[in-house]
């Protein structure tokens, strides 16, 4: 039994999209409410796969499928497919399960002809129209179905529209479009080699074979990489017969949306052109009014679209694209598809549907996606300006999008030079070629951050996203040189002072200004209703990363449940506390190390005082120290030159003598891996002191505050471990400081010991780890640089990005998480710790925190909660809640 290729629109119905596409399956399901939408047929997706399958061949059985159901047209219609009395027309359009609205093909007017045209002309009594239809098809047909360049035939079309008063379309006279349609074939003809078709036959043919291929067109590609669509759908051919709105002006065609798609307000938003037909609306030929102004052009037409509007939102449940036209006074709907809408519009129309009882909560929280959520918390450049500049040839390179939002400012190479320009009132972007610690206070008050080099988990990414800071780190086309104070990209030069523009969003790097539209949360009624939803309905905690007082008040005006990640490491990189951190590390004996340790105290005591009254009555996780103590001295290599410098002008032997110890010691510490050698826990145990000083401020800090009447939640974490005798004893130190502090404080207070998970092999022991730690929190940055064997800073900025693009791993996994394989290791611990202990509290508190696939992944495996930068809550808010309907009953 031959397979059916091809369905008339009175089979098919809403739920058959995958097959009919959103196109078809629209048609289908209109066509049965009883709407007037002319009579029309769909050869399914599978029919294009099949035919790519068959070397560009029709499927069997398919071509014959179409000639009945053009016979069906004809019965539908009375008129005949290239009968010269009485013809029937068609357009043929594309339409893929999922909108790509001006990715694939459309031809319309098939099957006129020298023959129909007069057919077509007496029929209408109208010879001007059925010319202007004529030199339309052949100008498409030649563009769309041949490949010819557009431009042959708009030329053409201009040089007559010249010879008009009004020089546009409609003022072109009969004998004008006799002459362009003859142009227009010699056009075709001295292009191609060949006549165009007479045979209608040949023309539908054609243009169904031009609407399969335009699936593997290159703008077609393009949107599905972009927007991860599979190549495996297939696009459907739409055939419809054609109705005329360019018949004079009771005729005209239009789109509306049914609501506002920029702003989501409930009213109709769109365009109508009289004498048109559906391309010139698209094309920009004239200017149409706007969809409001037909009420008074045509009041009973614009009552029935509106009636219908309303119809097909209610049915389809969503904001509908609704395209349409009139013909001869007589309106017809040709298409209705959901409509594509800003990120603001989406979450107002969601909440205002559920409000209005068309949806549920739960569908208005799952329709919103969480990219539209980050949306709405950074600022973006204005997408007219930005499509300017980047036609103006603006746009000069293109890095990893390491932080989203949008910022315009000079570029400054230093980061105390930054802090100065923006004490003094200037937008600064930070430009350096990567960042240290030591650029964090030239960052913060910078309006964005650009790096050579760098990736989605490098210093800049992590404290940009942490502090709403668009960034761009990686970029590898540029030469930052921060001597010269300037950055090179092939022969031009940016230098300090000149004004750059940059996009987290997209990674993309502008000379210039582009203006930004900002948003303002306050305001934002209806995002937080939605968020509000979300929370009722997800199982994970959103917690926040936070290393000061004023991030962990910004995460819980967003959100945050508690926080998931203090950082104290970051505190010791203040002016303030500096010079005895680095007498703390140059200590030759524990004794001189203890007496500095002791004037660190009170600073990191302040510290944790501040981040516990912000949080009061929420859980925070404090990590002990992680970094590689050479991060908080000068580099090697600035050292050897200062020593240089000094030793050979012999101006000033004593500060040559300290920058020689100091030498000395650096050169001593220095390891060929930092990042796998003394630091976290080893350096906790290795430099006795260090861990002892921090549990006493934590400790002392959650004593004094609860004396103040703040509800103190301390979870003490120790990173990076490994063995289970590392964490026996930093157990033990923490178990005895901590009770000792209690005793001299005379209060007691709720704190939690507990390690993160980021070593494969603390992992795979998780259960030995339990024994000691109430809590695991896992590090999945480190966890996915030690599982994968990559240097992580080093391999975004050399290959890994390649290895995405070219396919050889899915997505970056520093980005998203490797659910197949750091995944299985975090399934391991979350197993091993349980195992020992039931009530153990479980979270994540990677950057993968913020990212809603891996949000979904840790839902799955059962985490307790998820921690991520105080503006990605609101997004870890929404994922969570989409993660527990999706999965809702798969757990129990």
């Amino acid at each position: 039994m031959t397979k059916k290729w091809v369905y008339l629109a009175s089979e098919g119905n809403k739920d058959m999209r995958d097959l009919l596409g959103g196109k078809g399956a629209g048609l289908a399901e209109m066509t049965n409410a009883g709407l007037p939408v002319p009579p029309s047929f769909t050869i399914t997706t599978e029919a294009c796969l099949a035919y790519f399958k068959e070397g560009k061949q029709f499927p069997a059985g398919m071509w014959e499928q179409v000639q009945e159901a053009m016979r069906k047209l004809e019965e539908q219609t009375g008129k005949g497919f290239g009968d010269p009395k009485n013809p029937l027309l068609v357009s043929v359009r594309s339409g893929a399960r999922v909108s790509m609205p001006g990715m694939m093909d459309t031809v319309l007017n098939v099957g006129l002809n020298s023959e129909t045209l007069k057919g077509l002309a007496e029929l209408s009594n109208n010879e001007r129209f059925a010319y202007d239809a004529y030199r339309r098809l052949i100008a498409m047909f030649g563009r769309i179905v041949k490949g010819l360049k557009g431009e042959l035939f708009e030329h053409k079309l201009d040089e007559y529209k010249a010879k008009t008063k009004g020089g546009r379309d409609t003022d072109l006279t009969v004998d004008m479009l006799k002459e362009i349609v003859r142009d227009f074939k010699e056009i075709y003809r001295q292009n191609l080699g060949e006549e165009f078709p007479e045979d209608v036959w040949e023309q539908i043919r054609q243009a169904i074979c031009a609407v399969f291929d335009s699936w593997f067109g290159p703008n077609a590609v393009t949107y599905r990489r972009h927007h991860k669509l599979s190549d495996e759908w297939g696009t459907a051919v739409n055939i419809c017969t054609m109705v005329f709105g360019n018949m004079g002006e009771d005729s005209g065609t239009g789109v509306a949306f049914t609501r506002n798609p920029n702003t989501g307000e409930n009213e109709l938003y769109g365009e109508y052109l009289q004498n048109a037909q559906g391309e010139d609306v698209v094309a920009g030929i004239r200017t149409p009014m706007r969809i409001a102004e037909l009420e008074r052009v045509n009041p009973e037409i614009y009552r029935q679209f509106t009636e219908v509007a309303r119809m097909l939102e209610r049915h389809y449940r969503d904001m509908q694209d609704v395209e349409f036209t009139v013909e001869r006074g007589k309106l017809w709907i040709l298409q209705t598809r959901s409509g594509k809408r800003t990120a603001r519009a989406a979450i107002k129309i969601a909440v205002d549907m559920a409000n209005e009882g068309l949806i549920t909560q739960e569908e208005a929280v799952a329709r919103v996606t969480p990219e539209e959520v980050d949306v709405m918390l950074h600022p973006m450049f204005d997408p007219e300006a930005k499509r300017a500049a980047q036609e103006r040839g603006d746009m000069i390179a293109v890095g990893l999008n390491a932080s989203p939002g949008a910022a315009t400012g000079i570029a400054v190479f230093d980061a105390k030079r930054a802090a100065d320009k923006a004490e003094a009132g200037a937008n600064v972007i930070l430009v350096r070629p990567e960042t240290s610690p030591d650029d964090v206070g030239g960052m913060l008050v910078s309006k964005g951050v650009l790096t050579q080099h760098g990736g989605a988990t490098s210093h800049a990414a992590v404290v940009a996203r942490g502090n709403n800071l668009p960034c761009v780190a990686g970029c590898e086309a540029i030469t930052v040189d921060p001597d010269a104070a300037c950055f090179t990209i092939g022969s031009r030069v940016v230098r300090e002072g000149d004004t750059i523009s940059i996009d987290g969003t997209t990674g993309e790097v502008f000379i210039g200004s582009i203006p930004t539209i900002d948003v303002d949360l306050a305001r934002e009624v209806e995002l937080a209703t939605l968020l509000r939803w979300a929370d009722g309905i997800r199982r994970l905690g959103v917690y926040c990363n936070a290393d000061y007082p004023q991030d962990a008040a910004r995460g819980r005006a967003f959100g945050a449940e508690g926080i998931g990640l203090c950082r104290t490491e970051h505190m010791f990189f203040e002016a303030d506390r500096r010079p005895a951190v680095v007498s703390m590390i140059l200590a030759k004996t524990d004794e001189e190390r203890q007496k500095y340790l002791d004037q660190i105290l009170p600073f990191q005591r302040a510290d944790f005082e501040g981040i516990f009254k912000a949080m009061d009555g929420l859980p925070v996780i404090i990590r002990l120290l992680d970094a590689p103590m050479h991060e908080f001295l000068p580099s090697k290599e600035s050292l050897i030159e200062e020593v240089t410098r000094l030793r050979c002008t012999g101006e000033n032997p004593e500060e040559l003598k300290k920058k020689e110890q100091l030498l000395e010691t650096v050169e001593a510490m220095s390891e060929i891996n930092p990042m796998m050698g003394l630091r976290s826990v080893r350096a906790n145990i290795i430099k006795s002191g260090i861990a002892e000083m921090q549990v006493r401020a934590i400790i002392q800090a959650g004593c004094r505050q609860a004396k103040r009447g703040v509800d103190v939640h301390a979870e003490i974490m120790i990173p990076l471990v490994s063995h289970v005798n590392e964490l026996k004893h930093q157990y033990e130190v923490v178990r005895k400081v901590a009770a000792e502090v209690m005793r001299e404080e005379g209060v007691e207070i709720d704190y939690k010991f507990g390690t993160m998970i980021e070593t494969p092999r603390g992992a795979l022991t998780a259960n030995q780890l339990a024994e000691y730690a109430e809590f695991f929190s896992f590090g999945t940055n480190d966890l996915t640089q030690m599982t994968f064997g990559f240097s992580r800073d080093d391999a975004e900025g050399k290959f890994l990005l390649q290895y995405v693009e070219r396919k050889i791993l899915p997505v970056n996994p520093f980005q998203s998480l490797d659910q197949e394989g750091v995944g299985q290791l975090v399934e391991h611990a979350v197993k091993g710790g349980k195992a020992t202990r039931p009530d153990i509290e479980l979270g994540i508190c990677g950057e993968h925190g913020g990212d809603p696939d891996s949000i979904d992944f840790f839902h799955r495996v059962g985490l307790d909660y998820v921690s991520c930068s105080p503006y990605r809550v609101p997004v870890a808010r929404l994922a969570a809640a989409q993660a527990e309907l999706r999965h809702r009953g798969r757990n129990g």
